[in-house]
């Protein structure tokens, strides 16, 4: 029975790198920044394609009110301001449902959007759902995308340190 085991998670280990080499990995510096439509806390349908002209700071992230989230997310609403004198828009996507976004939202203060992505597939074509050895599961790996206003992809950050990270990413505009 335990071999048994040992195989099934092999293979889905397997079909899971395979999955993600099939969809491109992590798309590269340079590369056109790929495209998408989600849902955000604040009631609207937000696209990348929006964003066309200006420079997007893109950030992944794992989890909704969890401290490593929490403190990131707070570091961009204290930088909002600077972000928004830089002319970058600032979007950030986790797999949780709008509801739980909404509640982050208010209960931080966060002034820029949370996209779902509830069907997995933006975290997909970014590359930044991996399996995560420690907690033997599939997450999203902490990645930020600096996306020109070409729609191309100019500098990435994964996986992100949290501390600093906003700062680092201020000097890069």
């Amino acid at each position: 029975m335990r071999k048994s085991k040992v195989l099934i998670m092999a293979v889905l280990m397997v079909l899971g790198t395979t999955q993600l080499l099939l969809a491109g990995g992590i798309p590269k510096v340079g590369s056109k920044a790929p495209g998408f439509k989600l849902s955000s806390d604040q009631g609207a349908v937000v696209s990348l394609a929006q964003s066309e002209g200006k420079t997007v700071v893109l950030y992944f992230y794992p989890k909704d009110m969890t401290p490593g989230c929490t403190k990131e997310a707070c570091s961009f609403r204290d930088h909002y301001q600077e972000l928004l004198k830089k002319g970058v828009v600032l979007l950030g996507i986790s797999v949780d449902p709008l509801a739980s976004h909404k509640e982050f939202q208010e209960k931080y203060s966060l002034p820029f959007p949370l996209l779902s992505d509830n069907a997995k597939k933006v975290v997909k074509k970014y590359g930044v759902w991996q399996w995560n050895k420690e907690r033997k599961a599939y997450g999203t790996i902490r990645s930020t995308f600096l996306i020109g206003p070409d729609g191309k992809i100019l500098k990435i950050w994964s996986p992100v340190t949290v501390e600093g990270h906003t700062e680092e990413i201020l000097k890069s505009l």
